[in-house]
């Protein structure tokens, strides 16, 4: 299983949008479309940093890369 992290972005921490939590799991997304798809090039979308809350499992996703992640302790 994933370690917990901390985020944040500049210098603003980031907290679930549902139940504010700190901590979450990451995880790459891709960011697939439906023509990508439909010409077998899937692998070529864009991806995006998934963080997901440890406390109530909301996916929150960032494409901006300027996202920071610190190991929770």
């Amino acid at each position: 299983m994933a370690k917990p992290v901390y985020a944040q972005l500049g210098e603003e921490p980031i907290r679930c949008l549902v139940c504010r939590n700190d901590t979450f799991r990451e995880r790459e997304v891709k960011l697939n479309s439906t023509g990508m798809e439909f010409f077998n090039l899937a692998w070529a979308n864009e991806s995006a940093t998934g963080l997901i809350c440890w406390s109530c499992g909301y996916v929150h996703l960032f494409v901006n890369s300027g996202i920071q992640l610190f190991r929770a302790r």
